[in-house]
């Protein structure tokens, strides 16, 4: 929370954000932007894609990318296809956030809907290996390379009612850490970021009761998500960073 990055820690960065039309997504697409980046931004809407990539432009930074794809419904053969597309356009990846997510029924296990938590492992777990395969070849391409994925607190203790989210984030650590494993030694780190209760719309909808204005904005996090995606963090791996160290989970008070 407190790193002060230098105003260039991102030049000449290639980085690419998944759910970047909305909540902490949009927050560190406008964030890496200013500080530096070329990036390729990746939501469902094309519409709101294209208002971070007219805001960004406004801001005078370099021009966006935007890839316009439903992580719930994409085959294989789509992740291969946008790879490929990708490739075209780009020479390599210096950095990949995993952003987008699922919430899913906070409700217990025992009436969790069978085919929304199909729905958030698609998204949540699934996505982001099919996406992390799919780029791996342009990550390695680059000579420090930065992959993240968004974890939570109920990823690393459960609670009830969280069901299907939870378990995705448990995945989600799992996938990190046996990724960091592989490539260990190499140009490429694996890190996952906890942004803690954020004041987005996946939070509203978790904690309705909730008094936004206790909560931390997406601005607020972004020294974390500055310096695993800069430099600075080039010798750390296999790491689960929280951009709230200090907070009690659970709602706001």
């Amino acid at each position: 929370m407190h790193y002060q990055p230098p105003s260039n820690l991102l030049n000449n960065k290639i980085i690419m954000i998944t759910g970047a039309s909305d909540g902490i997504g949009k927050e560190a697409a406008l964030t890496y932007a200013r500080y530096g980046a070329q990036l390729l931004l990746l939501g469902r809407s094309e519409i709101k894609l294209k208002q971070v990539q007219q805001e960004i432009a406004s801001q005078g930074n370099h021009p966006v990318l935007i890839f316009p794809f439903d992580l719930l419904t994409a085959k294989t053969s789509d992740y291969q296809a946008l790879a490929e597309d990708i490739t075209n356009k780009i020479e390599r990846l210096d950095g990949l956030l995993h952003s987008a997510g699922l919430l899913g029924e906070i409700a217990p296990i025992s009436t969790q809907d069978p085919e929304i938590w199909q729905q958030v492992m698609q998204v949540n777990v699934n996505a982001g290996f099919m996406l992390t395969q799919a780029l791996l070849p342009l990550l390695l391409k680059s000579p420090k390379a930065s992959l993240v994925f968004s974890s939570s607190g109920v990823g690393r203790k459960g609670r009830r009612g969280w069901g299907a989210y939870s378990v995705s984030k448990f995945a989600t650590e799992g996938l990190m850490q046996v990724l960091a494993d592989e490539y260990q030694g190499t140009s490429l780190r694996v890190n996952c970021i906890n942004p803690g209760g954020t004041r987005t719309s996946m939070r509203a909808s978790a904690f309705p009761q909730e008094d936004p204005g206790l909560l931390k904005t997406p601005a607020d996090i972004m020294p974390t998500y500055l310096y695993v995606m800069g430099d600075d963090s080039s010798n750390e791996s296999g790491v689960s960073f929280d951009a709230q160290p200090n907070r009690v989970p659970g709602a706001a008070k």
